[in-house]
């Protein structure tokens, strides 16, 4: 493949820190209840039904029906979503307006609720400064599949060999690689931008 021109990010763990015991650590005073709460109630594959489009109020109302006595801690996890997301990965953000300032076509896929990707942009106003967003819960589809890399590349116009994908999930690069697009796996401790110039970009 040639040298890249375009470079296509995920959000959270990327340029979000996203992590659901930011804001359940302010709710629980034991780490142990906490945890056993995400791993039974308000767990990953829950949440990633929301990130597939999922209504939240659904999704709220199906977990209050199982486990009532958790009423108040599951609505915090749509009410206080916010805080979820403890801020930014500051060098990767500083990297990615770097990438603007040289005029270099910058994307997102992202597996994000469609509604909180809203609230996110509110926050963090260089959300809404990329050339596309492909958002799983507005698409109805996920990473890994292989649909929403093509949904990317085909409603904006874009030829995967021409695209390095960031992304922190491991599956997620692999699936982005099997497209035909050059990918990075994105996990501390990295250095994003000797990533980056390595395929070229001027950071």
């Amino acid at each position: 493949m040639g040298q890249p021109t375009t470079v296509v990010f995920d959000i959270g763990n990327v340029l979000l820190r996203w992590d659901p015991r930011n804001l359940y650590r302010r709710v629980f005073d034991d780490e142990a209840q906490m945890e056993w709460f995400l791993g039974n109630v308000c767990t990953p594959d829950w949440n990633l039904e929301q990130d597939r489009g999922r209504d939240w109020d659904e999704a709220v109302a199906l977990l209050v029906k199982d486990h009532p006595k958790h009423e108040p801690h599951i609505r915090a996890f749509h009410e206080r979503w916010s805080e979820t997301v403890s801020g930014v990965f500051e060098d990767h953000v500083a990297l990615l307006l770097r990438l603007r300032e040289e005029g270099v076509p910058n994307y997102c896929i992202t597996n994000f609720s469609g509604p909180k990707f809203v609230l996110a942009k509110e926050r963090f106003p260089f959300l809404a400064g990329f050339d596309g967003v492909i958002v799983s819960g507005d698409e109805r589809l996920l990473k890994p599949d292989p649909a929403i890399y093509h949904l990317l590349l085909d409603r904006y116009g874009l030829v995967p060999e021409d695209c390095v994908f960031i992304d922190d999930s491991k599956p997620n690069v692999e699936a982005a690689r099997d497209v035909g697009m050059h990918a990075i796996h994105c996990v501390e401790p990295i250095d994003l931008a000797a990533e980056l110039r390595r395929y070229g970009f001027p950071v």
